[in-house]
C-alpha cells in the first residue's frame, strides 16, 4: 500500500550537475545522500530520487500519504529549473511509474 509512485526522464546533457546543485541546495534543510550519477532528497511531500545519465536526468517522486502531488512536481520541476536557467524550461513529462 502507499502513493502512486511519479517519473520523469528529463533530456539533459547536465544531469550529475543537476542533481548535485539540487541536493545540495536541499540539504541545508533536508535530509539528502548524493554523488556524480545518484541523488535522494527527503522532502515534506515525500522521498525525490535522482539518477543522472549521460543525456537524461530520472526523477522518481516517492509521494507522502496525502502529498499534494501537483504541488510537488511544480516545486521540483522549478527548483530545477532554476538550476538549468540556460536551458529551461527543461520537458518533464511526468508519468505513474506504479504503485509503491
Amino acid at each position: 500500500m502507499g502513493a502512486q509512485i511519479i517519473r520523469a526522464v528529463v533530456p539533459t546533457t547536465s544531469a550529475s550537475r543537476y542533481l548535485q546543485q539540487l541536493c545540495k541546495h536541499w540539504s541545508h534543510k533536508f535530509e539528502t545522500e548524493f554523488d556524480a550519477a545518484m541523488g535522494r532528497i527527503e522532502l515534506p511531500f515525500g522521498r525525490l530520487e535522482m539518477a543522472a545519465g549521460g543525456d537524461a536526468l530520472t526523477l522518481t517522486l516517492h509521494p507522502a500519504e496525502g502529498a499534494d502531488v501537483e504541488r510537488f512536481k511544480d516545486v521540483v520541476a522549478s527548483h530545477l529549473d532554476r538550476f538549468a536557467f540556460r536551458e529551461a524550461p527543461l520537458a518533464y513529462g511526468w508519468s505513474a511509474a506504479g504503485a509503491g
